[in-house]
């Protein structure tokens, strides 16, 4: 039973920015300009959900970065 629980919390969700509706869906779900979007993946060389917005908030609050 652990095991499936462990499953289904490692569920990952990645960004798709290959047409322009689905880089407007991300931008707007994450606050940003798509060209901020496209800027955060290519920072990050991933398109992880978790990745581009812990990199985002780094962005938005500097000040987070000292304490790593």
């Amino acid at each position: 039973m652990m095991n499936q629980y462990s499953a289904m919390n490692n569920k990952e969700e990645f960004i798709v920015i290959a047409e322009e509706q689905d880089r407007n869906y991300w931008a707007a779900r994450l606050g940003v300009s798509g060209e901020t979007l496209k800027s955060a993946i290519r920072a990050c060389k991933s398109t992880s959900l978790v990745f581009i917005k812990n990199y985002l908030s780094l962005k938005q609050h500097p000040e987070l970065k000292s304490g790593l």
